[in-house]
């Protein structure tokens, strides 16, 4: 499963917003510095309304939804590219991730503790920015030197990659992420097989109190946030981790209304979720039945056949074509068999790309 990695500062919130996500309280919350020191893992379902629909379509017995995996990883402070606080440990942790979301303080609190002693999320953006860029610098310098030795021996490989380090180290020494160099989809694909840290995709969950929550673009804080993400390929997600927290104990139905009365449609906790999925690459069809509703997971750009293989290797084996409603056209008729007469459903064979939302039946031969 792919992974999304929560960092940040210490006491800016990372555990507390762990909390809220994973619905649970697995990660130590408190008031000082290290209070996570082992990263805490959590599976998250992913929130799709177009799930409930379903169900009560095809008054089906279970929902599954789809799912990602978030993982809260120990705060970092200056020098941890040179070890220091837990800088080696969060450094070997967020290295494991697929993409990070990093959770910046948006709000003041004389009763909480910053670590720098004041807030300025873009200088907290930067400190833990540098430290990644100082840390994929040693990773390049090494690979350089391999590059290097291998070129004069006539390797064309090699020479490639010489030509990407040329675009990519002044970037990493100037203390930017290497996602903020324009590659060609060639070079992007090699660089990512260096596993350097910079290139994950991410996002800025910027943790604002309750009072601003409603207009997150009202507060300088998140405004200087959005500025600074527009830059290097990155997105933001104003959060209130706090009263996500809160959320978590009331049931659904009085959480909407307290949502509704913050002028409110929805919890940041289900569009940074959303986010994430969508961030890691990820898109979901649909199976719909009386015995089930599911999300299934596939990479964005899968075909048929591959994402038959989600649900049995057997239906990718033996897959034969793919019948297909899309999720608007489907709740519009009604059912598959009026989407059916009216010409919506239709028979796709191996090279189907799949879509979001396809409510997929798959038939195959084994």
């Amino acid at each position: 499963m792919l992974q999304a990695g929560i960092v940040g500062l210490p006491n800016v919130g990372k555990s507390t917003l762990f909390n809220a996500l994973t619905a649970q309280e697995a990660a130590l919350a408190a008031n000082y510095p290290f209070a996570t020191i082992e990263p805490n893992v959590g599976v998250v379902a992913v929130p799709d309304e177009r799930l409930a629909v379903l169900e009560k379509m095809n008054k089906a017995q279970k929902v599954v939804p789809a799912s990602v995996e978030f993982v809260d990883i120990a705060g970092l402070v200056r020098g941890a590219s040179k070890g220091e606080g837990l800088g080696n440990q969060f450094l070997a942790n967020i290295r494991e991730t697929h993409a990070v979301i990093q959770v910046v303080r948006c709000f003041e609190d004389e009763n909480i503790v910053h670590v720098e002693g004041s807030v300025n999320p873009v200088r907290d953006i930067e400190t833990i920015q540098i430290e990644l860029a100082l840390a994929d610098l040693a990773s390049a310098e090494k690979r350089r030197d391999k590059a290097m030795r291998a070129a004069k021996a006539g390797d064309k490989d090699a020479k490639r990659e010489i030509e990407i380090l040329d675009k990519l180290q002044p970037v990493l020494e100037e203390g930017r992420p290497a996602r903020s160099v324009d590659l060609a989809d060639e070079e992007k694909a090699i660089v990512k097989t260096w596993f350097f840290i910079t290139t994950k995709p991410t996002i800025y969950a910027a943790n604002v109190d309750e009072a601003t929550l409603a207009d997150p673009a009202s507060n300088p804080h998140v405004q200087a946030v959005m500025k600074h993400a527009e830059s290097e390929n990155a997105d933001v997600v104003p959060i209130c981790a706090k009263l996500e927290a809160e959320l978590v104990a009331l049931d659904p139905a009085e959480r909407g209304e307290y949502l509704k009365d913050l002028g409110l449609s929805s919890s940041g906790v289900d569009k940074l979720i959303k986010a994430a999925y969508h961030m890691l690459g990820l898109m979901s069809f649909l199976t719909a039945g009386e015995k089930e509703v599911r999300a299934w997971t596939i990479p964005i750009g899968t075909k048929a056949p591959q994402a038959a293989g989600e649900i049995h290797t057997d239906i990718e084996r033996g897959f034969i074509r793919a019948e297909i409603v899309g999720y608007d056209d489907l709740v519009a008729c009604g059912s598959r068999k009026a989407a059916s007469e009216k010409g919506l459903a239709r028979l796709e064979g191996k090279e189907y790309v799949m879509q979001d939302g396809d409510v997929v039946d798959f038939r195959f031969n084994v």
